[in-house]
């Protein structure tokens, strides 16, 4: 449904900047016509005290000379007067009326009756009385023109800076929508430096993360449903064989096969989690890897070299880690001595070196086998293993912040290393 045009975001911003620019306009006019300033218009009067002083005919001058004076004085000042003697008799007046002095009033200042009468004491005693005069208001033609100016160029000029903005989040929108409906390939194209510009790499980031994870859990599924026909098939095929075979020969062959199922969904289980779950959930403890090393090493009779080594790392995801690359080792290297090392940090990583006298893997091949489902070719199915092993591997060290490479073993053999880094290790 299409939103009404004063729902329109630029509309609303535009709206909102001349909203502001006509109320910055009102309160310059009412600051800039104001009529009154008493502190201004009493310290003009001070100032002209002291020079009235200087011009004002003296006290002894006639009454006729001193009215002309004020005459005179009135245009500039733009206010009433009244002279008054030092007791209290008015000498001169021009204007309005003005209330009598207060002879309460010792000192220069507004009068305590008439706020808006200014009593000034000369320095002959005399005092002058003033009330400023109120201009007739007359509108400024030409102040009024000039802020329509303002606000007419404000207007022109806001208008494609906003609409700018709103059509990049517009865009935006539109980016969001149609990654919404499928197309999981769609970016956002990255304008500025601002925050809109950093909210479409945020969007990026996101989708390329999401469209990887969902991209994976396609190849996990389909490559699953693969490996799982072959135990089932076999077990099918075990179950047609029990009436014409030995049932202890079956059954072996039987329980082989569901153990390989349930080592299949175990690791496509732990895959989907590794996935979809942040490293920062995992379950952190310290764990004596030496110690965890030395049990799993038992398992399948590996010569083990190692030095006190702890980290602080998943146990259960550490363990898997060990364990499928010892029985990796033991699967592939041909009933060969399997030598492990572990030792302490060097050039800030830990170093552990499972190395098998095996056949070995070709270059070509070192970075495949560390991907779902993928075997080395010409390894056998009997041999055992689902192909996620060594996958799993990879994931669980680069969740603890190292990595895990295939090496060539001078003298025949592979030699898988594993590096973490040593602030997970003490």
């Amino acid at each position: 449904m299409k939103k009404p045009w004063t729902q329109r975001l630029y509309v609303r911003i535009y709206l909102a900047m001349l909203a502001s620019l006509a109320i910055t306009a009102l309160l310059f006019g009412i600051v800039t016509h104001i009529r009154s300033d008493p502190e201004q218009f009493a310290s003009g009067l001070e100032t002209f005290g002291e020079i009235a002083s200087d011009v004002l005919p003296p006290a002894t001058a006639p009454q006729d000379m001193q009215q002309a004076a004020l005459n005179r004085w009135r245009a500039k000042v733009r206010a009433d007067l009244a002279l008054y003697s030092a007791d209290g008799q008015k000498i001169a007046s021009v204007g309005r009326p003005l209330p009598p002095r207060e002879p309460e009033q010792s000192s220069s200042g507004w009068q305590p009756s008439h706020p808006t009468v200014f009593a000034l004491k000369l320095p002959d005693e005399r005092w002058l009385l003033a009330r400023r005069i109120k201009p007739p208001h007359k509108p400024p033609l030409g102040l009024i023109g000039l802020l329509a100016l303002i606000a007419l160029i404000m207007a022109v000029g806001s208008y494609p800076i906003v609409r700018r903005l709103t059509r990049r989040l517009e865009r935006l929108q539109n980016s969001v929508d149609t990654w919404g409906s499928g197309q999981l390939s769609t970016r956002v194209a990255v304008e500025g430096d601002d925050e809109v510009a950093r909210l479409a790499v945020s969007f990026n980031q996101s989708a390329a993360r999401i469209e990887t994870l969902l991209h994976a859990q396609k190849s996990l599924l389909a490559n699953a449903s693969h490996e799982l026909r072959s135990p089932l098939a076999r077990i099918k095929l075990a179950v047609e064989l029990m009436q014409s075979q030995p049932k202890d020969e079956m059954q072996q062959e039987l329980s082989r096969n569901i153990s390989e199922l349930d080592q299949l969904i175990d690791e496509i289980l732990l895959t989907s989690r590794l996935d979809a779950v942040q490293g920062g959930q995992d379950k952190r403890e310290q764990v004596d890897l030496t110690a965890m090393l030395a049990e799993e090493c038992a398992r399948v009779n590996a010569q083990l070299d190692t030095e006190l080594v702890t980290i602080n790392a998943d146990a259960k995801l550490i363990r898997r880690m060990l364990r499928n690359l010892l029985e990796n080792a033991k699967r592939y290297g041909g009933n060969t001595q399997i030598d492990v090392s572990l030792n302490k940090p060097v050039n800030g990583f830990i170093q552990l070196d499972i190395c098998d006298r095996g056949p070995g893997v070709p270059e070509a091949e070192r970075e495949r086998i560390f991907e779902p489902f993928y075997r080395v070719p010409g390894a056998r199915e009997s041999e055992g293993g689902v192909g996620l092993g060594l996958s799993l591997v990879r994931q669980i060290a680069a969740r603890h912040g190292g990595k895990v490479d295939c090496l060539d073993r001078p003298g025949g053999g592979s030699c898988f290393r594993v590096s973490l880094p040593a602030e997970v290790a003490h």
